[in-house]
């Protein structure tokens, strides 16, 4: 688990010895794949992780989790309300989220819309707390604008992943929504609202593994394996989605138009509103010794 108080470097030579190892657990997966006569547009996939797929994927950490969830209902309303107070109040852009200790996370291998971005608190990823907007573990970022515009929850007490808390709700009920039913309209109080999901494509994992190895420094303890699948994970927008306020994708671009952040919050040429933020705009301090992509290289298939 991370420990704020450590002052920890992420050396080249420690990662890309973890990212070999990586890479030769894929090499591995396709020799027994092949031998096995396994689906050659997965080759590199091996019994550990037999619900991993080469491109991005994600399933529901509870089966039909979203079937009772609704926009309107009490709870999600003091949820989202509590997200934007405190996007608002704390997390507004990007420099409030680099003075709060939050971390740059580009999913740039998702190969989906990179149009936004994640930011990841180690601090809050390893506390006890789960479903907290003042404690959010990441948050969601338009890169055009620099501002913030939704949380994503991880389902993790103590840096150790856990099974994920309904947002309202008790035991399902037999009774379904009507098929008809909005996602706005009011959910039935017996079916929970568990919009959890889970990334097992190969991106994902990678994109997970990054963040571990980078941030919380897993390879000290000799942990390299890539994972057959991230935590659970939970998306609350702030902003308007026509999908769902915990809809898995970022809302389309016509919803995301607003302000530019006034300024950077940090050392850069870049503007925010001109610019987009990525990368290549921070400042060497907040630059990781290795990206995802120079990382990714080693790893087959992707």
């Amino acid at each position: 688990m991370y420990d704020g108080d450590d002052d920890v470097t992420v050396s080249r030579r420690t990662l890309l010895r973890a990212s070999a190892g990586t890479a030769a657990f894929s090499t591995i997966g396709a020799g027994s794949a092949e031998a096995s006569g396994s689906d050659a547009g997965t080759p590199w996939l091996d019994d550990r992780c037999p619900d991993a797929t080469l491109e991005p994927n994600m399933g529901h950490c509870v089966e039909d989790g979203m079937e009772g969830c609704a926009d309107d209902h009490p709870a999600t309303v003091e949820l989202r309300s509590g997200v934007q107070a405190a996007l608002e109040e704390r997390y507004p852009d990007v420099g409030a989220l680099i003075d709060a200790g939050y971390q740059p996370y580009f999913d740039t291998l998702e190969r989906e819309d990179d149009s936004y971005s994640h930011w990841i608190n180690p601090e809050y990823v390893g506390d006890d707390a789960v479903l907290d907007p003042e404690r959010p573990a990441s948050v969601l970022v338009d890169d055009e604008s620099w501002r913030s515009i939704g949380v994503m929850f991880v389902a993790t007490r103590n840096g150790e992943e856990i099974d994920p808390p309904a947002v309202y709700g008790g035991e399902a009920s037999d009774t379904e929504p009507a098929d008809d039913a909005p996602i706005g309209a009011t959910a039935d109080p017996e079916t929970p609202c568990s919009p959890w999901h889970y990334h097992s494509g190969l991106p994902g994992r990678f994109a997970w593994w990054y963040y571990k190895q980078a941030y919380e420094h897993d390879f000290a303890d000799g942990d390299i394996d890539l994972p057959c699948r991230t935590p659970c994970m939970l998306h609350v927008w702030a902003i308007d989605h026509p999908e769902s306020v915990y809809a898995h994708h970022a809302p389309p671009a016509e919803s995301r138009e607003q302000e530019p952040a006034a300024e950077a919050g940090f050392e850069t040429d870049a503007e925010p509103g001109t610019d987009e933020l990525g990368w290549d705009v921070l400042p060497d301090d907040l630059q990781p010794e290795q990206r995802p992509e120079d990382l990714a290289a080693l790893v087959p298939g992707l």
